[in-house]
């Protein structure tokens, strides 16, 4: 039986130079070694975000300046070709054809003073178009037999230019058919993140994270034995080290447990990116391409076993959002009115709680919301204000909602006393608290001044490692 394949994505920090590249290749060519691999590549570092800024110059009719940043994407790619020569001593070309396309776009958008999302999509797919065929150059002047592959040849998605969908029915048999010969024949494909192509044949970005969607829906696809994520850090650490400078790496997390702490705050993982892997079964690992001896985290259906808290996250920016009154009390369908009233205007809701006498909801929005969340609740129970069954609506900031995290939680005795013993002995005053029935994470709300200390303080009562 052959051996299951692994996929490698590689991050922009992870291709930033032609240095960056070659170690990329190298940590392919020994990945490569032990079994069949499928790279992903993002844009070279910046370059997404200097696309973006030609296509806006183009749009107010600078092209001058549009087509001087098409100028330094040129020249930036090109040296990176020259550098892999002279790191590898073999002749790397860099094709600069695509170069044209992207000029003509942006005369487009200079010439109808008009950036539409379809456009728009276009623009930013030339950073991972320009360098999947870099990293499969390197790797090729390793010995590695490789080939770039556009992903938009299998990766079919919806036309929400921006954020599309992946359709999974169309796209898996194509990534199937697509990469599974190169892998047999020993070629290690390296395919471009972050795109895909609309079923019209119009290019698409899959939103944030685009590149770590990209790894994971051809890991779900081809029953990948691992996804692996290189980036810049040396994984998922137990809480930000900028708050917590002894902060330890965790080894491994559960699904559940890595869920949890992207939700609360951990910069490290883009969960939604990741959820058909997840879906299917498939390990995440999260390595630093700048330190790869490091055993960094997995991410899996089972993580450690052990008890207790494992990790400590906080989100800043928050408001805290309060419906007091008496009369609220029996009232059915307070709670539905306000989830109802969040939906219509598209605000997210962080956290809730209500307490068992009814006479209080709280809810957790992001501070940028809380001027026409308050407004709109103030209209939605505009009749119980005026009868005095609702004191009103109250809002609060800035809030920060600290969260502890950890599947040894559940069926743990004391968990919630040793949380909110250590938050109190450090002079830290609780406004919120919300705690699901997975049991695997205890969150609460604090006065975003209180935040470091929560965090500290409840980073002192981890379980083990």
């Amino acid at each position: 039986m052959s051996k299951p394949i692994s996929v490698h994505k590689f991050g922009g920090t992870s291709l930033g130079s032609a240095e960056r590249i070659v170690s990329a290749a190298r940590l392919l060519q020994k990945a490569a070694a032990r079994g069949p691999v499928v790279a992903v590549a993002s844009a070279m570092g910046g370059v997404t975000d200097v696309l973006l800024q030609a296509a806006r110059d183009a749009e107010r009719g600078r092209l001058a300046p549009a087509r001087t940043a098409v100028e330094a994407i040129r020249q930036r790619h090109l040296e990176a070709a020259q550098g892999i020569s002279e790191a590898t001593g073999k002749a790397v070309e860099f094709d600069g054809k695509l170069l044209a396309e992207l000029t003509t776009a942006l005369a487009g958008i200079s010439m109808l003073r008009e950036r539409t999302p379809r456009i728009t999509d276009l623009v930013s797919s030339f950073g991972e178009r320009l360098s999947a065929p870099l990293v499969s150059a390197a790797l090729s002047a390793l010995g590695v037999p490789s080939r770039p592959v556009d992903a938009r040849t299998m990766i079919v998605t919806d036309d929400r230019h921006g954020a599309a969908q992946c359709d999974r029915k169309k796209s898996d048999p194509r990534i199937r058919r697509a990469l599974q010969p190169l892998t047999a024949k020993g070629v290690l494909p390296v395919v471009t993140g972050f795109v895909g192509r609309s079923p019209s044949g119009e290019t698409t970005t899959l939103g944030r994270s685009g590149s770590d969607t990209t790894a994971a829906l051809l890991g779900a696809a081809l029953h990948a034995s691992e996804v692996v994520i290189w980036t810049d850090v040396d994984g998922v650490l137990s809480a930000d080290p900028r708050i917590v400078p002894n902060a330890h790496l965790l080894r491994r997390l559960s699904y559940r447990e890595a869920a949890e702490m992207t939700y609360f705050g951990a910069k490290v993982l883009h969960f939604p990116a990741v959820l058909p892997a997840i879906a299917a079964g498939v390990p995440l690992v999260i390595r630093n391409s700048f330190a790869p001896k490091g055993p960094g985290t997995t991410i899996s259906a089972k993580g450690n076993p052990g008890r207790g808290i494992r990790a400590v996250t906080a989100i800043s920016g928050m408001c805290l959002i309060s419906l007091d009154g008496g009369g609220m009390a029996g009232i059915p369908g307070i709670a539905a009115r306000v989830f109802g009233t969040t939906a219509r205007i598209g605000v997210s809701v962080v956290m809730f709680s209500q307490a068992s006498s009814e006479q209080n909801i709280a809810l957790l929005i992001p501070e940028a919301d809380r001027a026409r969340t308050v407004a709109a609740l103030d209209q939605e129970f505009r009749y119980e204000r005026l009868t005095g069954a609702m004191d009103g609506v109250k809002a609060r900031v800035p809030i920060a909602i600290v969260a502890a995290v950890g599947d040894g939680m559940r069926g743990t005795k004391g968990v919630a006393a040793t949380v909110f013993d250590a938050v109190a002995r450090a002079g830290v005053n609780v406004e919120v608290i919300a705690q699901g029935s997975s049991e695997c994470n205890i969150s609460f709300a604090v006065d975003e001044g209180d935040r470091a200390a929560a965090v500290r303080a409840l980073h002192e009562t981890l379980a083990a490692e």
